[in-house]
């Protein structure tokens, strides 16, 4: 079935279908099985009516929704199948049933979003500034303070007074006009002075206490207090100063470093070369992600494409869900966790739009270029890829027949295609120093 095909704005096309007076009566028959079987006609079990006598009852336009349904389904596939259309959404279909006669063949128009053709600009020697993977010694010494940090101990401060940054241990019992309040009375309560916490002026007539010393904490609720019963209002607190905790950090010396146990870490200068191996690591890894993403966005940067509306809400619509089915594996539910973030479906779907259709425009561009690069998967790219998804669910007891069900090759494929593509594009990108942090190197 040749079409004559006319491209739309926005990477979509229209077309005319002829459906033959002879394709209709085939869709009319196939209506007449399914419709009969549901209704019953006096004198006759249901669904065994002859076609007249349903006819005679129902008239043969009671036929004509099914029949047109069907008919449609089964000549738009064929035209698009037949014309090469790569679709990617639900087609329009502009038909007045109400012109349609018995007998007479009839046409009608489709709309379809396709899969957007991909002009390719540069995307070969691609440049791209990294900063210099060496570790400089003053980022080595922030690193062991942060360590430092991470190991800091609370310990029971023996001598002085309750001061901004140490963690009170006390208790306390608030009243609003001599009479206590619900919420209002704790023990052994740890707070960390300074941390804001509690209401306004409370932390602040803390400091300067000493251990097991009471005190009177007067305070005034604020006027949108939560509880409003209590807002605006003046409260005294009891307050009993047990323990004062104070954080401690530890010395950057060879006791730190042993009790570490690391590997081949015995000395100070072994920790600081332990440091500077693991931020260039860390600074190595980045640089190869920066490349990666770099030469991605600028080969699509680069390149011309219309992507359809329809493609990117349903890429759009596969994320929602992706995100649905995330938040209920933490046992959340979906509108629970918007209204914790305060935001509607509609503003989650937006701020997902723009993602969405930058995933696409990737996606485009990438196989665009492996086609025109013309990468082959080889039979021992597949088996490969076959082996590591094996090992990956090992533990599940899985067999290469599952996962071969369940992961068609053409999937393998392209996934191997699409890694092709971007390790071709990191190889030849145009990969340099930035100037600024040569300088700072020397």
């Amino acid at each position: 079935m040749s079409l004559k095909i006319e491209k739309v704005k926005g990477s979509k096309v229209q077309f005319d279908v002829n459906v033959s007076s002879e394709k209709f009566e085939e869709g009319l028959d196939h209506a007449f099985k399914i419709e009969n079987e549901k209704v019953e006609i006096k004198g006759f079990r249901k669904g065994k009516a002859p076609r007249k006598v349903f006819e005679n009852k129902y008239g043969i336009e009671s036929l004509y929704n099914e029949a047109i349904q069907y008919v449609l389904q089964d000549t738009y596939y064929n035209a698009v199948v037949d014309n090469n259309i790569d679709v990617v959404a639900q087609p329009k279909i502009d038909l007045d049933p109400n012109a349609i006669t018995r007998g007479e063949d009839f046409t009608y128009g489709v709309t379809v979003a396709i899969r957007p053709e991909v002009e390719l600009g540069d995307y070969k020697g691609l440049k791209v500034s990294l900063v210099p993977a060496k570790a400089s010694d003053s980022e080595v010494e922030a690193e062991i303070n942060r360590k430092l940090e991470e190991n800091a101990e609370m310990v029971l401060k023996e001598e002085g007074t309750l001061e901004k940054g140490n963690t009170a241990v006390f208790d306390f019992s608030g009243s609003v006009d001599g009479e206590k309040f619900e919420g209002g009375t704790a023990e052994n309560y740890e707070l960390e002075i300074g941390s804001g916490q509690f209401i306004p002026g409370f932390e602040d007539q803390m400091i300067g206490m000493k251990a097991e010393e009471e005190k009177d904490v007067k305070v005034t609720f604020p006027e949108d207090y939560q509880q409003e019963s209590l807002a605006g209002k003046e409260a005294v607190f009891a307050v009993k100063l047990h323990e004062i905790k104070e954080r401690q950090v530890p010395e950057f010396n060879e006791d730190f470093v042993k009790d570490l146990d690391i590997e081949n870490v015995e000395t100070m200068d072994d920790y600081k070369e332990h440091i500077r191996k693991e931020l260039e690591a860390a600074k190595e890894t980045q640089n190869q992600n920066h490349v990666k993403q770099t030469v991605i966005e600028k080969a699509v940067e680069n390149a011309n494409f219309d992507i359809p509306e329809e493609m990117i809400e349903e890429e759009t619509n596969r994320m929602l869900q992706q995100q649905e089915s995330q938040i209920k594996q933490y046992g959340l539910d979906f509108n629970t966790y918007l209204q914790y973030m305060g935001k509607t479906v509609e503003q989650f779907k937006d701020e997902l739009k723009g993602q969405a259709e930058k995933n696409i425009g990737q996606q485009l561009v990438i196989v665009q270029i492996g086609k025109a690069e013309d990468f082959e998967v080889k039979e021992e790219d597949i088996n490969a890829k076959y082996d590591e998804l094996l090992e990956q669910y090992k533990s599940q007891n899985v067999s290469m027949e599952q996962i071969k069900q369940a992961v068609p090759q053409s999937a393998i494929e392209s996934e191997i295609l699409f890694g092709k593509t971007i390790d071709f594009l990191v190889e030849n990108a145009d990969v340099e120093e930035k100037e600024e942090a040569k300088k700072e190197e020397k």
